[in-house]
């Protein structure tokens, strides 16, 4: 087995837990490679961070299909799959072969018109988004945020070409059944099963009280724009930001490719839901 590592943070703690993995990998004869790049045949790559480091690791692999497992030195880390005292146990299981992959959705996301620029940002794990008519992926998900001080969107959304409402709120959260944890769960949204084939929409602060969150096939395209041409806003996909126009439109749909997670011993989705959300305690 070759094993590939991805580290964001450089802090002493995420070094020890590098050096730790490193030997406990090193003693069950599992091969190593520390900077890994796309060409290089592994079989897992472990990330070392929260899950935002997770989130760079699957957007550094891409459409490669290698899975990946996360050693959570985050908070809630509810996508990585080990602890930092599970290194070991982590070590032994993937070797013993004791883990499941999980197939997760990734939504492709297409934006149609030119953003502001000079105001992207990057996580430094993702490629620089190109502004105009290009492509970026998302595993947990989409979002629309209205900039400080500015007034609430007006984000007319359609669906397979019918139009569903015009969202006037803070944003809208698109999100996979992997992000219905995140970003959308703290906004009111359901939690959707990683096998369920739904995608969730989610208004921010809705103006209306009656605009709830809505699930849909993931076999549908979106298209998001706002009715104010002018209006300026940002766009989210995972961790990556930029600032776009209200003329552009935003096109998502599920991606041709899944995302690969593993889970080690008996983990899956519902214990990660029991431990990380304190279910049944």
């Amino acid at each position: 087995m070759k094993v590939a590592l991805f580290t964001k943070n450089k802090t002493d703690k995420h070094e020890a837990a590098r050096v730790m993995l490193i030997d406990a990998l090193r003693k069950r004869d599992i091969d190593i490679v520390e900077n890994w790049t796309p060409g290089v045949s592994i079989d897992v790559m472990v990330s070392i961070g929260g899950d935002g480091t997770l989130l760079s690791a699957v957007h550094r692999i891409g459409r490669c299909g290698v899975p990946v497992v996360g050693i959570n030195f985050g908070h809630l880390g509810f996508l990585t799959t080990a602890g930092r005292d599970d290194i070991d146990k982590l070590a032994e299981c993937l070797r013993n072969g004791d883990y499941t992959i999980e197939r997760r959705t990734m939504l492709e996301v297409t934006l149609d018109g030119v953003a502001s620029k000079g105001e992207s940002v990057s996580d430094g794990g993702m490629p620089d988004l190109k502004l105009v008519n290009d492509k970026v992926y998302a595993l947990n998900e989409v979002y629309l945020h209205r900039l400080d001080q500015r007034p609430l969107l007006h984000t007319q959304v359609q669906v397979d070409g019918s139009m569903v409402a015009t969202y006037a709120a803070d944003g809208l959260i698109v999100a996979t059944p992997t992000g219905s944890t995140a970003y959308s769960l703290s906004c009111g949204g359901p939690i959707l099963a990683p096998g369920s084939g739904s995608l969730v929409i989610t208004p921010i602060a809705a103006h209306t009280l009656t605009q709830r969150p809505i699930i849909l096939s993931d076999n549908v395209v979106l298209r998001m724009r706002d009715e104010e041409p002018m209006v300026r806003y940002t766009l989210g996909v995972d961790s990556f930001v930029c600032t776009v126009s209200g003329s552009s439109i935003i096109e998502v749909k599920k991606a041709d490719y899944c995302t690969r997670l593993v889970r080690i011993g008996h983990q899956n989705f519902f214990s990660a839901i029991r431990e990380k959300l304190m279910w049944g305690l």
